[in-house]
């Protein structure tokens, strides 16, 4: 199984790549995880942030794959623990189809309409970390 991270931002900060290079890692061996930077909307002195967030959400709509399931990561979300986390994980991977996981946050509360029919879940893993035990 794939499972791509869809992130709107460029040029992360080592800590990014580090905690990224960690949970990648911890996934089971058939599973593999893609991190896919989108390029952040324009904004400058004159541009409207509406306008730049309306970008972010057309490009993650672009990236998601058909046949993709598409799980939203947002602090709007329900709320995950790890177990729980595990727990899907087992399901995606039975389905045997693909994962997208969208870092949306702003993004999905200024222009959600846009991304809302591709999304199957909304979930806030504020509070989750991913533990060996429990990601197998």
């Amino acid at each position: 199984m794939k499972i791509r991270l869809l992130a709107v931002g460029n040029k992360m900060p080592a800590w990014v790549e580090q905690g990224y290079q960690e949970y990648a890692r911890r996934l089971p061996r058939d599973c593999s995880l893609e991190l896919v930077e989108i390029s952040p909307g324009h904004r400058g002195k004159n541009a409207s942030t509406d306008k730049a967030m309306q970008q972010e959400a057309d490009a993650l709509k672009k990236a998601i794959r058909p046949g993709e399931h598409v799980v939203a990561l947002a602090v709007e979300g329900k709320p995950w623990s790890t177990e729980r986390l595990s727990e899907e994980l087992e399901g995606w991977r039975s389905q045997g189809g693909d994962v997208a996981l969208l870092v949306v946050a702003q993004v999905l509360a200024k222009v959600g309409g846009i991304l809302a029919q591709q999304i199957h879940e909304r979930v806030d893993v504020g509070r989750l970390a991913l533990v060996g035990d429990h990601v197998q």
